[in-house]
């Protein structure tokens, strides 16, 4: 369910630049991990900016980290439910990780990414603190496409979206909590 991430910093920091208007910096990591550094951006009343975090939180009353929120329930788990109100992110990334058992000794890792290889922003909260911000991703139910290989797969907010990510009220966003198209996503054999 969306365990490790892409991250390549060019294109992704002059696109971020382009899209958000902002200065963006990232360290290359085409295997970032959970309990790892990742850069998101969110919406202050001085505008976009970007926050340095650590991908996932461990709630007191959990035995593991958690590192996905699911889309269909985050407005209404108390652990969740205040973040998304509060805390919504984007993380710029440049595709996503998810294993298959194909029937082997091992299971096999597919890179998920854009069909026509832009960046993407997942949707994602977070949790400041005084030792410096953790986040969790979203995550929906698969499309056909990346059906084939998980059973969910993260939300993408398209770009024509991020001011209603961070402006609507958690009650109206359903509709971005949707699976992004099939056909604007693609897998390949990692």
């Amino acid at each position: 369910m969306c365990g490790r991430l892409n991250v390549i910093d060019d294109p992704l920091v002059k696109w971020v630049g382009l899209v958000l208007g902002i200065d963006f910096g990232v360290t290359t990591n085409p295997d970032l991990r959970p309990t790892q550094d990742v850069s998101a951006v969110i919406n202050t009343s001085a505008g976009y900016q970007q926050l340095d975090t650590t991908w996932g939180i461990k709630p007191g009353w959990s035995k593991s980290l958690l590192i996905n929120a699911k889309a269909e329930t985050v407005a209404t788990k108390r652990t969740f439910a205040n973040a998304f109100h509060k805390h919504r992110c984007l993380i710029p990334v440049n595709g996503w990780y998810e294993w298959r058992d194909e029937g082997g000794a091992r299971k096999q890792k597919y890179l998920f990414s854009a069909f026509d290889d832009s960046p993407m922003l997942m949707a994602g909260i977070y949790y400041p603190n005084e030792t410096g911000s953790q986040l969790v991703t979203l995550t929906t139910r698969a499309n056909t496409n990346c059906a084939e290989i998980h059973n969910r797969q993260p939300v993408i907010i398209p770009a024509d979206d991020i001011d209603y990510w961070f402006g609507a009220r958690t009650e109206d966003l359903n509709p971005l909590l949707e699976p992004l198209s099939a056909e604007k996503i693609k897998f390949v054999l990692s």
